[in-house]
């Protein structure tokens, strides 16, 4: 038996995808990054006589990173998800040249209306343009609560991954999501160059980057339909070691810049 990218071969049967947490590549970290800066995607719920269902939407998450999703009760698929909860989210990278050969991820689990500020606070700083529809009468926030996982990341590599790969654990990290609201206020009002260098820092060409999220793993960028998502040198727990990390990388991109 031979692993290929993620990719477990034997002499019988099909190939199968391996464990994230044995794939011999970050499958966990590139699942995350799908999960928090793809804006749209796939969405497939089960119909009335039990056949799958398509549909296109909009996608955010939540501060664990468990997706979102604005949708009105007079579309097929919301119509579905009442009825029957279980449905899938594909997350596909895109780009250049053969499609097939960029990263995409398949979210499976159920999906639940919720009232929740937060969800959809973070839902329209990711999608601005919704405040103009976001509490019509017939629309409502959905979170999908992940069961599984199952990334493809280009050609020969795949992985499967268990709820606690994809989401974050926010235990003893609350203060990050209760602080976050004013952070990104402080940041995006206060420290637009602080912003641009971290977008820079992670290699996004110059562009009015806005912070739209943060969490204890990083943070969430928006320019535009532009998306960017960067990674703290170590996750954070409060709001004291937030501001440490942001100030530090700040701090080394500018040298970086100077040197």
């Amino acid at each position: 038996m031979a692993e290929t990218g993620g990719v477990t071969e034997g002499p019988k049967g099909p190939a199968r995808p391996l464990p994230a947490s044995e794939a011999p590549f970050d499958a966990i970290g590139l699942s995350r990054m799908l999960l928090r800066t793809i804006r749209s995607g796939a969405l497939a719920t089960i119909d009335a006589e039990g056949m799958p269902f398509a549909s296109l939407v909009t996608i955010a998450t939540d501060a664990d990173g468990t997706p979102l999703m604005l949708l009105s009760r007079l579309s097929a698929h919301t119509r579905n998800l009442l009825a029957d909860p279980r449905c899938s989210l594909l997350f596909s990278q895109g780009g250049k040249g053969d499609p097939l050969a960029h990263p995409r991820l398949t979210v499976n689990g159920r999906a639940t209306q919720t009232s929740e500020p937060r969800v959809r606070e973070r839902f329209l700083a990711r999608h601005p343009k919704a405040k103009l529809y976001a509490d019509f009468p017939d629309f409502g926030f959905f979170a999908l609560a992940p069961e599984a996982g199952h990334l493809n990341g280009g050609f020969a590599k795949a992985a499967t991954l268990t709820p606690s790969e994809l989401l974050l654990d926010l235990t003893g990290r609350e203060a990050i999501v209760a602080g976050e609201s004013g952070a990104i206020e402080h940041m995006n009002s206060d420290h637009a160059d602080a912003i641009a260098l971290y977008a820079a820092g992670a290699g996004e060409p110059e562009a009015p980057w806005r912070l739209s999220g943060l969490d204890p793993e990083g943070m969430d960028l928006m320019a535009g339909d532009r998306t960017a998502r960067v990674l703290y040198p170590e996750p954070v727990s409060d709001m004291g070691g937030l501001r440490k990390s942001l100030v530090s990388m700040a701090a080394r991109a500018r040298t970086s810049e100077n040197g």
